[in-house]
C-alpha cells in the first residue's frame, strides 16, 4: 500500500472531453475513487483495473451520502488503501465543498493535492456562445449559489441585480421564481436570461428569454436540475445563435 493521500479532482461540466490531462494521470494512479453524481462515469475508464470505485453522489433533495460521512470515508480509505481520488463535478473549489474535504483529510495526517476542473459556471455559457464579459456591455461577472445553508435565497443575487454584471447562478432552478422577483424589483424585467440544463452533454436543453418570461419557458420546456441560470445583457449574444439554429432547422 502506498502513502495515504487524497487528491481532489475536478471532473468538469459533463463532457468527458473537457476533463484535464492531469486529471487523467491522477485517476491512473488511484487506489480508490469516490465520485459524485455530476461527474461523468466515462471518466472512470481512466482508472486502473483494480481500483475501487464508490459512488457518493449528492443532488438536490437526493443526498446519497451526507458530507460528514464522505469526509470520514476519505480518511478511512486513504489509511486502508493509499491514494484516494475524490472526483467532483465542475471545479472542487466552486461550490463543491472541496476545501472542506481537503482540510478534514489534512487534519487527519493525510497528504493532500488538488487538480482544478473546468467549471460549468464559465464553460457552459461559453459552449452556447454566451460570453460572460463583452467589451462595451459589462465589466464583470458574478458566480453565485442561489441557496444559502439555511435554504434561503442568497442576498448576493439582489446585489448583482443592481449592477451591470452578468450573473451566473448555480443550483438555482427551484428558486427561479424568487430570483425573477428580485430582478423585477430593480426594474430588470427585460434583461436577457438563459437557463441551461445538462450543459455540455448530448442531452443539454437551453431556453433563452427575458427575466419576465424565463420562468414560464423553464416550465414549458421541462427544465430541471442540474441547470445554471445566466442573467445579463451578454445573454442576448447567445440568443442570436439559438435563433439561427432554430431557423436552420425550419428550412
Amino acid at each position: 500500500m502506498g502513502k495515504a493521500k487524497l487528491t481532489l479532482v475536478g471532473a468538469g461540466p459533463g463532457d468527458p472531453g473537457l476533463f484535464t490531462l492531469k486529471g487523467v494521470e491522477v485517476l491512473k494512479s488511484a487506489d480508490v475513487v469516490l465520485y459524485d453524481a455530476l461527474a461523468n462515469e466515462e471518466l472512470l475508464n481512466h482508472c486502473g483495473p483494480n481500483v475501487k470505485k464508490i459512488f457518493v453522489g449528492k443532488r438536490a433533495s437526493m443526498h446519497a451520502y451526507q458530507q460528514d460521512k464522505i469526509n470520514e470515508m476519505i480518511v478511512e480509505h486513504a489509511k486502508e488503501s493509499g491514494h484516494v481520488v475524490r472526483l467532483k463535478g465542475g471545479d472542487p473549489y466552486v461550490f463543491g465543498r472541496g476545501h472542506e474535504e481537503l482540510e478534514f483529510a489534512e487534519k487527519h495526517g493525510i497528504e493532500v493535492d488538488l487538480v482544478p476542473g473546468v467549471t460549468s459556471a464559465i464553460s457552459v455559457p461559453a459552449l452556447n456562445q454566451i460570453p460572460l464579459t463583452r467589451r462595451g456591455i459589462n465589466d464583470s461577472f458574478w458566480v453565485m449559489t442561489a441557496v444559502r445553508t439555511d435554504h434561503t435565497l442568497s442576498q448576493d443575487i439582489g446585489l448583482a441585480a443592481q449592477s451591470q454584471a452578468t450573473s451566473v447562478i448555480l443550483m438555482g432552478v427551484k428558486k427561479l421564481p424568487e430570483i425573477v422577483e428580485v430582478y423585477k424589483s430593480y426594474g430588470k424585467e427585460n434583461t436577457p436570461a438563459a437557463v441551461i440544463m445538462n450543459g455540455s452533454k448530448p442531452n443539454q436543453k437551453i431556453v433563452i428569454g427575458r427575466v419576465n418570461n424565463i420562468n414560464s419557458l423553464v416550465v414549458e420546456n421541462e427544465i430541471g436540475a442540474p441547470s445554471i441560470i445566466v442573467i445579463g445583457e451578454t445573454v442576448a449574444l447567445g440568443e442570436d445563435k439559438l435563433k439561427k439554429e432554430i431557423e436552420s432547422l425550419n428550412i
